[in-house]
């Protein structure tokens, strides 16, 4: 059963909203792919109210521009001690580890799965990381596992899919005509 008391969820990157991938060009330059259905889940949880985040063992300028344009309130990369950084937003937030969610894939992830009120892994995530996931995935790391997430944990506070998605619906429209009125 899915908790709708959650006021925070945090994501690992790569192997959750990437496939774990990384491309490198001739100059060195590294690329991830992330799944567009995943931005858009950033947004309805913003809608609802609920902060957001990711917590990353890898630092690269693809991962940071990737982040900050989905609007994340929390960007932590090159962290492979996640814990306290996860425990100094939590005090900052002034909630408790109950009132997060986290979705990892590795052992890196393991500690702070164990202190979430609701921890995910995606269905290809390291066979340990399944021992602390409270759920597991439908989809694979970068196959909208943010999305899944985002209308799981939001289908604990509302009945419909419509009812989620309404809110994120008037949003855009409403700065569609606020945009036309300029």
């Amino acid at each position: 059963m899915l908790n709708g008391n959650i006021d925070l969820i945090l994501f690992d990157v790569d192997g959750v909203m990437t496939d774990g991938s990384i491309y490198i060009d001739s100059t060195g330059e590294s690329f991830k792919k992330f799944n567009v259905k995943d931005g858009l889940a950033v947004e309805l949880l913003r809608c609802h109210g609920i902060k957001t985040g990711v917590v990353s063992g890898k630092a690269s300028a693809a991962l940071t521009e990737r982040c900050e344009k989905l609007g994340f309130d929390y960007i932590i990369t090159g962290c492979k001690n996640k814990l306290p950084r996860v425990q100094a937003i939590c005090n900052e937030l002034n909630i408790n580890w109950e009132q997060v969610a986290f979705v990892g894939d590795d052992v890196l992830d393991i500690p702070v799965m164990e202190k979430c009120g609701i921890s995910f892994a995606p269905k290809d995530a390291h066979e340990l990381v399944y021992k602390y996931a409270t759920h597991v995935t439908e989809a694979s790391g970068g196959q909208g596992v943010v999305r899944e997430v985002t209308d799981k944990l939001l289908l604990a506070r509302f009945e419909t899919l419509e009812q989620i998605y309404e809110v994120l619906l008037s949003k855009i429209i409403a700065d569609d005509v606020a945009s036309m009125e300029q």
